[in-house]
């Protein structure tokens, strides 16, 4: 089975290292987007999805600590973080982990350790965020409850678990063979049987709201479109 490439933002004002990043993750087969300055990355990472955020510590406009405390804080969804710094000393680390940030890698480094590194952050299983935010939705994951704009949706358990993975991937869309796929898993279902589940999450999720929330893709998949106020 052919896998997604690894998605990375690269937060790093040095031009070359980044250059050599990019080359050598290119020829790894990842897509790469780029933020020189800290705030532009903040909004990269809080904007669309990635697998990992590589994330250089000495940076103009917003350094990368207080970047990584930022995403924490304002992401609905948790980020795997490698921190790529000059410093090296014990207490740098730890002040690094202490924001946030999943792994450590001390410049110079070598780009396949780099790179194996936000492999393995990639497929580490994320830590449990047991409420998820996303414009007037509310998961909450404990019991098991999504609500909009303070109103619970009663949503049977199919389509309770796509507006969940609609959430949790927002703003990424997800299609139609990888809902199925986190749904049902290898098990056969019925052609028509998502379309049916979407069919009555609409019905409680949209209809008695004056602007719809799941959106159809054609050609892509779902996602749910946020009001301008959001």
């Amino acid at each position: 089975m052919m896998t997604a490439p690894l998605s990375v933002l690269l937060i790093e004002d040095n031009s070359s290292i980044s250059a050599n990043i990019a080359d050598y993750f290119s020829q790894q087969g990842a897509v790469l987007d780029f933020a020189i300055q800290g705030q532009q990355g903040l909004q990269l990472a809080l904007q669309h999805y990635y697998d990992v955020v590589v994330l250089d510590l000495m940076l103009p406009v917003m350094d990368g600590l207080t970047l990584c405390k930022a995403l924490r804080s304002q992401a609905n969804r948790h980020i795997p973080v490698l921190m790529l710094t000059a410093r090296d000393t014990l207490d740098d680390k730890l002040h690094g982990f202490a924001c946030g940030a999943d792994d450590y890698l001390s410049k110079p480094f070598a780009l396949p350790e780099l790179w194996a590194r936000c492999q393995a952050l990639a497929r580490r299983p994320l830590p449990p965020a047991y409420q998820v935010r996303v414009g007037e939705l509310l998961l909450d994951k404990k019991s098991r409850q999504i609500s909009r704009q303070g109103q619970l949706l009663l949503l049977k358990p199919i389509a309770w678990q796509i507006l969940s993975l609609l959430m949790e991937s927002h703003p990424r869309p997800m299609s139609r063979t990888e809902l199925c796929r986190r749904i049902w898993g290898d098990e056969p279902t019925e052609s028509d049987a998502l379309r049916s589940h979407l069919y009555q999450l609409r019905k409680v999720l949209d209809q008695p709201f004056p602007k719809p929330m799941l959106k159809t893709l054609h050609g892509v998949g779902f996602s749910l479109e946020l009001s301008s106020d959001d």
